[in-house]
Order: structure tokens, then C-alpha cells, then sequence
């Protein structure tokens, strides 16, 4: 609920500004792990206010979510290090995927080019 209304409204610091985040806290009804967690709720909003402006990135065009950056994990990464069989240590991973990045970037010449000029002809 807190996700959906402070994407959705234009000034984020509506919902928790004039104390009223602060007040509900302050409930009796509540129980001390119910208001730990409003008052990290509170303490990370007012921490990240310049960043949780998600009405302007709207206008903007910016993307509000994940599903990019997910999409763009499966593509690279799931797609070619997950198939059906594969095992990967951690270093073995990690040079792939460096591989990976360079090809798919356009740079995979640029960066390798050196190492292929410098091996000796057959």
C-alpha cells in the first residue's frame, strides 16, 4: 500500500508530512514489532525524500520498476549461464560473464584485440 501510494501521488511527502506518519506510530493499539517497523517506514522516507520522487520521473518518462533491470538479467545472464546441464564455479562465472558483457556491448574486439594480435601464427 505505502509502494502504491507514494508512486502514485504527486508530492510523497503528503502522506507522511504534518506529523501524521509520526501520530500513527504513536497508536496504542499497536505492538512493538508494528511500530518498529512504521518507525523504519518513517526514518527511510525522510532519509530518501530527494530520492523517492517518482511523480517528477514519471513525467520525465523514467522507468518506475524493476522489469527492466530484471528482463535485461534474464537476456544476459539467465539466458546463456542457465541452461539445461550447465555448472559454474564462481570464477568461471565471473570470466564468462565478463566475456559476455564485452561481446555484447560491441567491445569484445576492442578489448581483445591485443591478445589475439600478440598470439604467435601458425
Amino acid at each position: 500500500m505505502v509502494r502504491y501510494a507514494v508512486a502514485n501521488t504527486p508530492y510523497f511527502y503528503t502522506l507522511f508530512n504534518s506529523h501524521s506518519l509520526a501520530e500513527t506510530i504513536q497508536f496504542r493499539g499497536f505492538s512493538s514489532d508494528v511500530r518498529r517497523t512504521l518507525t523504519n517506514v518513517h526514518n527511510y522516507l525522510l532519509t530518501h525524500q530527494s530520492h523517492i520522487n517518482y511523480q517528477r520521473y514519471k513525467e520525465l518518462g523514467l522507468p518506475l520498476g524493476s522489469g527492466m533491470v530484471e528482463s535485461a538479467c534474464k537476456w544476459l545472464i539467465q539466458q546463456r549461464f542457465k541452461g539445461v546441464g550447465m555448472r559454474w564455479s564462481e570464477p568461471g562465472f565471473n570470466h564468462l560473464l565478463h566475456l559476455r558483457l564485452a561481446w555484447v556491448n560491441g567491445r569484445f574486439d576492442e578489448l581483445f584485440s591485443p591478445v589475439f594480435s600478440a598470439s604467435p601464427k601458425p
